[in-house]
């Protein structure tokens, strides 16, 4: 009897070429991580994932479902799958699930957390999973320009020149940038997201953080339409996918937000909408 299985999934993407499975001989996460998966089934294994990451970009817990005909507990299709893993790529947790459930279509919000050192010297410790930057930040300013991108709009400004997404248009539900511990994290949730879409908007608060631009920056590039009045995209390297949100009835696997260096705050309850 075919089952489908969903896994959480923790990556450090430095050293691969984003997510998906490409044509070219080149490294991905989710080559890897149907590798594994294959022989732990015994059989070839294709996964979907919630939300596909570029180069270089992270996820602390990336949701991702396959189906199989192999009886496998779920400890084996976690510590299992490991052992065919390499050292950056882990699954964290396994569960099976409705026939229905589909990591893309079921999720009602993806959210990504990206991650700035704001010091004067670079980093030689974690310099791969942050982004970091010389100058100093004013947190409560970007704060205030991030509240320009909640609710619904068109963010043709914040979108990569060459996504191929149907629509400029989307949701941003919660939009928080905070100062946790030496890091400031830009942490954002949205009904889904645009190519290039977060690290956009951390080129965007970082100038304002910065002291290079106004508050009022944000709202002007937004009301623009134009990725040529946006600045510049930030690094991949901060960036984490955190987080897909699902019907309760699907009892999809949770676990505290990451990334795991950044110190622990309580979490608010959040609202499907504005």
């Amino acid at each position: 009897m075919t089952r489908k299985v969903v896994l959480l999934v923790e990556y450090n993407g430095s050293a691969y070429k984003g997510w998906q499975a490409q044509k070219y001989d080149v490294p991905t996460v989710q080559e890897n991580l149907e590798k594994a998966l294959s022989v732990i089934a015994n059989h070839k294994v294709s996964v979907i994932c919630a939300g596909r990451t570029d180069s270089g970009v992270h996820a602390s817990s990336q949701v991702v479902h396959f189906e199989t005909d192999e009886e496998r507990s779920e400890r084996s299709w976690t510590l299992g799958t490991n052992t065919h893993l390499p050292s950056d790529i882990a699954v964290v947790a396994a569960r099976y699930v409705d026939d229905d459930f589909h990591a893309r279509f079921s999720a009602l919000s993806r959210r990504y957390r990206y991650v700035i050192y704001p010091t004067a010297l670079r980093p030689a410790i974690l310099s791969s999973g942050l982004t970091w930057t010389y100058k100093s930040l004013d947190v409560g300013a970007m704060a205030q320009a991030a509240e320009c991108f909640l609710g619904t709009h068109d963010f043709t400004s914040f979108r990569a020149i060459g996504c191929q997404a149907n629509t400029p248009t989307r949701t941003i539900l919660n939009f928080s940038v905070q100062q946790l511990g030496q890091y400031v994290v830009l942490d954002v949730r949205a009904n889904a997201f645009l190519h290039h879409m977060i690290r956009n908007f951390a080129g965007v608060l970082m100038t304002i953080g910065a002291g290079e631009k106004p508050i009022s920056w944000a709202k002007q590039v937004l009301d623009a339409k134009d990725r040529t009045q946006g600045g510049i995209t930030a690094p991949p390297t901060g960036l984490y996918f955190v987080d897909a949100e699902y019907p309760d009835h699907f009892n999809v696997p949770s676990r505290p937000l990451g990334p795991h260096f950044l110190p622990y705050v309580e979490e608010p309850e959040y609202a499907l909408s504005r």
